[in-house]
């Protein structure tokens, strides 16, 4: 068995230990952590602990192993796209560029029909579930938020190796097999570091190689440094290390008020209730009605819609009407370094996102066609047999001719005020950080 792979057990094992290595790297509480703070220096190591310091040793070959895979172009079809290309670091682990889709297959020209969402902050992703129960803000009874979770846009997967999968073996992005993958990392400079990790035998099964690079790719994604470092100026003004200037703060309130823009509705902005930092996402499956992106080569055929979680690409929930046209809330963490948004990457532009959201029924020609009768035809992407689905809850709850949620300058205050949740903030370069401010002005921004 030394040889071989770790079990399904182990890789749960080992994951969960990477996490709470992660957490203790960060200064983050852990359970785990907590118990190892606990027992006595001077206690010898009992057979446990010794099999978890090489489950954490194994976690660590993963996580290096899974760097090096990560910004390997030779594991696509082509030889050209890694997962880095659409993944960026640079662009907190998403796409690069203003294109609405990526470009890939084997000659590098199939476009997709979604925009690449980033990977950073999918730590806290739940499984996806049907009803997702919470409780309320007193946290007196159960709340059903509907469909919530998974780490796709349409949530049909729930690990990070599971995920990974995806992009690798899509015809429309990295164009692999399991085979080819295999036989690239076999050789790769890094093929013995592999079998270190994983066993001499690893290479002797193209599906146990392939398993392999996945699992360590999953390691590699949960590093905090990189894919949940919470540096950005929001978390230093959580912190008390930085003040907010006068337009992010009113930007904050808007994104707050329920009678204004609402967004963390959705977006949920305050600490948890064990006192984590906010993900700026409930996680939940919602469909918003966006407008239909011409742009995209496959909506040249007029029968083609991305129904979401319905499918086409998810195909667990085809046919269950109360899933179409329902997409998964993205966290808004490092939103400001995006140019394409929504998942047909419909905008470039955060101003045009947010009014989209609060002119969707009060001004619609501004975002579907019109006919030559002067109709407009709104929620042109999904058919009408679904439009029960889409979202009323407020900004979402007015009608043509209404005054709009949030006027021109407000939106530019709100986007002033996303543009704080980019990481690699530093309080010493920003003239505006005044040290211990940040806990009066939340105080003030939630009054």
């Amino acid at each position: 068995m030394s040889s071989m792979r770790p079990s399904f057990v182990l890789r749960t094992f080992a994951l969960t230990a990477l996490i709470a290595l992660s957490a203790a790297m960060s200064g983050c509480d852990s359970h785990a952590a907590g118990t190892n703070a606990s027992t006595p220096a001077q206690a010898p190591a009992a057979p446990q602990a010794q099999s978890r310091a090489a489950v954490f040793a194994h976690v660590k070959q993963m996580t290096s192993l899974g760097e090096k895979l990560f910004f390997d172009p030779s594991l696509s079809g082509s030889g050209k796209l890694a997962c880095a290309s659409c993944h960026s670091p640079s662009h907190a682990f998403g796409p690069p560029n203003a294109l609405s889709v990526q470009l890939g297959g084997n000659d590098m020209h199939r476009p997709g029909f979604r925009a690449v969402p980033s990977l950073r902050y999918l730590q806290s992703v739940p499984a996806f579930t049907r009803h997702f129960h919470d409780s309320d803000d007193e946290g007196d009874e159960s709340v059903d938020a509907g469909p919530t979770g998974g780490l796709t846009w349409d949530g049909r997967v729930d690990h990070g190796s599971d995920q990974a999968r995806i992009p690798l073996l899509s015809s429309f992005e990295m164009g692999s097999t399991p085979a080819k993958v295999a036989a690239a990392v076999k050789a790769s400079p890094y093929a013995d570091d592999f079998r270190k990790a994983f066993g001499d035998h690893v290479f002797d099964s193209d599906d146990r190689a392939f398993a392999s690079v996945l699992e360590s790719l999953e390691a590699f994604e949960q590093t905090p440094a990189k894919f949940y470092p919470y540096t950005s100026k929001f978390d230093a003004f959580l912190a008390g290390r930085a003040k907010l200037n006068d337009a992010e703060m009113h930007g904050l309130q808007l994104f707050n008020d329920e009678n204004k823009g609402n967004c963390a509705s959705c977006h949920i902005s305050q600490r948890a209730k064990d006192g984590s930092p906010p993900q700026f996402s409930d996680f939940g499956l919602i469909a918003l009605g966006v407008p239909r992106n011409r742009a995209l080569p496959i909506n040249q055929n007029a029968h083609f819609h991305d129904l979401g979680a319905c499918g086409p690409e998810r195909r667990d929930l085809k046919g269950q009407d109360e899933y179409c046209g329902i997409f998964r809330t993205p966290s808004l963490r490092n939103v400001a370094t995006r140019k394409a948004f929504f998942h047909n990457g419909i905008y470039h532009k955060l101003e045009d996102v947010v009014r989209f959201y609060v002119e969707r029924d009060t001004n619609p020609e501004k975002f579907y066609p019109v006919s030559k009768k002067g109709v407009v035809e709104k929620f042109d992407d999904l058919p009408k047999r679904y439009w029960a689905n889409i979202n009323t809850d407020p900004p979402f709850d007015r009608k043509k001719g209404d005054k709009p949620a949030l006027d021109e300058a407000e939106i530019r205050d709100v986007v002033a005020f996303l543009d704080t949740l980019t990481d690699g903030y530093d309080p010493a370069k920003d003239k505006d950080a005044q040290k211990g401010t940040g806990i009066n002005q939340m105080t003030s921004a939630a009054n």
